[in-house]
């Protein structure tokens, strides 16, 4: 007869010493100062996901620099809407990334 292998929960502990990869990851970056840039890139890489489709299909470039949200909008109304509403933009980005990574929002 097969033996079956079955995973027991109290016996499935880390052993000491062992780092998970998250915190390991976590580390690296804060060591090499690569935290900034980290959070900066996943702004861009999911402005749709923080921003939403619509807006998202509408945005040709979206970057960030010193502190600051560089956007290129292709709609003349929704540019408008986005202006006005900048301090809700900020309020999203910095809340999604748990941080205070963006101060102005200027629009090209």
């Amino acid at each position: 007869m097969a033996q079956q292998y079955r995973f027991n929960k109290e016996q499935a502990s880390r052993r000491p010493g062992i780092t998970p990869l998250k915190e390991a990851i976590d580390q690296m970056l804060e060591k090499y100062r690569l935290r900034n840039r980290f959070d900066q890139s996943y702004v861009v890489a999911h402005w749709d996901k923080i921003m939403g489709a619509a807006i998202a299909s509408r945005t040709k470039k979206v970057f960030i620099k010193d502190r600051t949200l560089f956007l290129q909008i292709e709609s003349a109304p929704l540019r408008n809407e986005l202006v006005r509403a900048k301090s809700k933009i900020i309020e999203l980005i910095n809340r999604e990334m748990k941080s205070d990574l963006v101060d102005e929002v200027v629009f090209i």
